[in-house]
């Protein structure tokens, strides 16, 4: 039996954070080239993605180009040029959310749906394998139970977010940043409005959460979901964070290999898509670095507390509470906690008090369990006290990095006096060395057994050796250096052949159990790119399309879509529907009538920010909260 690949795939600011991903485990990378990446803030010049590619596939690890922003039709010619130049890099896929892209003359590249896309159920899903896409990226806010109803009707590859920030509306569905700033989330540039504080009332005007951050939501954390979401039909497994820093990404992608290599230990069905373990460096924390607190969202099928509460902004992981407190005559401020928690000179703290205030201190000086800051701030007793910077952590990953090592297996014969070595890696790749030198009779054959198992048996380069086998009719005496030089020039001819796996995306090898029989489209055959789109009998998208450019407008038309109303940022409608979202207000307050709870409050209920108000809506059929501007 053909066992399926799995992928841990990382996100990349640049590319020395993408090497730093690898280095620690990742099967892939998805980055921004120089323009409409999504992340107004995340752009890299194409030479340094050239690089990367090369750098990843020498692991077997794949690189995925991201030009997933609505375009315009001016905008068109210059996104073909650099799906044209992601091609020409090495890049191994697109991630795109302009369907009319797939008018466009792209080169033969696969192309993975965006999230942005919002493929939350079977028919969207459907949609997207149609249009020729190899793999749709789903929505965050799907159950098990969801993606295993997609895997059962589709071949399309599956990736699943399962770690980092949420966005509290549906992907590619979220219109307020355009609304109230002019900048589109859908254009790569998000003025994050779910972290701002809010005022929620009532239709009466009473006040019912008071300049709270009420939608914001906690960080995803599927860590311990990875058996069940390979069950369900994932085949990559998301670390979001393309605006992250370097030590968030090597703590989180590192757990994330632990934790996928635990799963794959001897498994008989999954394995890991590309090459290399990791052998010593630090030992992740993912508490340590920046989080909201972490949720599993709905994967369950169930609702759970979602909202990261009084702060939008990371407290990091929990230390204890604070007992007491006091000031010197300079106003700094001292206090005592309980906790088995050690807080080090240097650390970033958050401090909830008991009102729900949210302060931000650096400890100056620790001793025991208590704190000295030289910030003058007013801290009560009671207060929740997290570390959300752990300087000694922080110097710890910046210093005690992995070693990723391919492993290759050595077979070693004598025969006649000529030493041969033939070393596989592995990936498969093959090399004989002949040695014909002459080398002196060994006294003693157990000892030259154990020196060159010893000396070859070392690392060269990204390569770690292992003799399997040794035999030969007379031992010879081989000096260390020429062991030496034959594991060197091993690594180098390795080098310089090509990776068995590199350049096809991970997922789908074979016909998944329940998927239908039938060839899976890729994007060298799409039906869109090449002939006319074909309808899917009647299953349209019934949400906003995002249509910007004429390109996707005629495609949508074929596809029978009810509507091809311009992109909320070409046409913004004075009233509209700005944000649709699985999470919901009244659950979190209580008052879900679903739950069998009364509502407490007149509704409509309002969001009021900056003099600006939104009127809060609940499709209780859909389980869903509407929010209008």
């Amino acid at each position: 039996m053909q066992l399926r690949e799995l992928e841990i795939l990382a996100p990349a600011k640049n590319i020395d954070i993408g090497i730093a991903a690898i280095d620690c485990g990742a099967d892939a990378l998805y980055i921004a080239g120089p323009s409409f990446g999504a992340r107004e803030a995340a752009g890299n010049p194409m030479s340094d993605i050239e690089k990367l590619a090369a750098y990843s596939h020498r692991y077997g690890a794949k690189v995925y180009m991201v030009l997933n922003t609505i375009l315009y039709d001016n905008e068109i010619e210059s996104a073909v040029k650099l799906a044209t130049q992601a091609y020409e890099a090495g890049c191994d896929a697109l991630i795109i959310q302009d369907l009319g892209l797939l008018r466009a003359a792209l080169p033969p590249i696969p192309l993975f749906a965006s999230t942005q896309t919002n493929i939350r159920d079977v028919e969207q899903a459907l949609l997207m394998e149609s249009l020729g896409f190899k793999r749709a990226i789903l929505a965050r806010e799907l159950s098990l139970e969801q993606i295993s109803a997609i895997r059962k009707s589709t071949n399309i590859e599956l990736e699943s977010f399962v770690h980092g920030a949420l966005c509290v509306s549906y992907s590619g569905q979220c219109y307020i940043s355009s609304r109230v700033t002019g900048r589109s989330s859908n254009r790569g540039e998000c003025a994050q409005m779910c972290r701002s504080s809010y005022n929620l009332t009532d239709n009466r005007g009473k006040v019912i959460v008071k300049d709270r951050p009420i939608l914001s939501l906690k960080d995803l954390n599927l860590a311990g979901y990875i058996p069940a979401l390979a069950d369900a039909g994932v085949t990559s497994f998301k670390i979001e964070g393309r605006l992250k820093g370097a030590s968030y990404i090597k703590n989180v992608v590192r757990y994330y290999r632990g934790v996928m290599d635990s799963f794959l230990d001897g498994n008989q069905t999954y394995k890991s898509s590309s090459l290399g373990k990791l052998y010593g460096g630090f030992t992740p924390r993912p508490e340590s670095t920046f989080n909201r607190g972490y949720t599993n969202l709905f994967i369950e099928g169930t609702r759970d507390s979602w909202s990261s509460g009084e702060s939008a902004k990371s407290t990091g992981e929990y230390i204890g509470k604070i007992i007491s407190t006091a000031k010197d005559r300079r106003g700094n401020l001292t206090f005592r906690y309980t906790s088995s928690n050690r807080v080090e000179n240097g650390d970033g703290l958050c401090i909830i008090a008991p009102s729900g205030e949210v302060i931000g201190i650096r400890a100056s000086t620790t001793e025991s369990r208590e704190v000295i800051t030289n910030e003058q701030v007013t801290v009560p007793p009671g207060s929740l006290l997290y570390r959300n910077y752990n300087h000694s952590f922080e110097k710890e990953l910046a210093a005690n990095m992995p070693k990723r090592l391919i492993s290759v297996f050595l077979t070693i014969t004598c025969k006649n006096g000529i030493t041969s070595v033939k070393a596989v890696s592995e990936d498969g790749r093959e090399i004989t060395l002949a040695i014909e030198k002459r080398f002196e009779p060994a006294r003693d054959s157990a000892l030259v057994q154990e020196s060159v198992a010893r000396q070859l048996g070392k690392s060269a380069g990204i390569y770690r050796f292992e003799v399997k086998s040794f035999i030969a009719d007379e031992y010879l005496f081989y000096p260390i250096s020429e062991l030496n030089e034959i594991r060197r020039e091993i690594a180098t001819k390795l080098d310089e052949m090509e990776v068995q796996n590199a350049g096809e995306p991970a997922g789908i090898t074979g016909e998944l159990p329940g998927s239908p029989g039938e060839p899976q489209i890729t994007a060298e055959n799409s039906p869109a790119r090449y002939h006319k789109a074909k309808p899917l009998k009647g299953q349209t998208p019934d949400y906003r399309a995002n249509i910007s450019n004429s390109l996707s407008k005629e495609l949508y038309m074929e596809l029978g879509a009810k509507s091809t109303d311009e992109a909320f940022e070409i046409s913004p409608p004075e009233q509209a529907e700005l944000m649709r979202c699985k999470y919901c207000i009244k659950f979190e307050l209580g008052s879900c009538p679903k739950e069998g709870s009364r509502t407490k409050y007149e509704e409509p209920l309002w969001l009021e920010n900056g003099g600006r108000k939104f009127r809060v809506a609940f499709d209780c059929n859909k389980c869903e909260m509407v929010i209008f501007g």
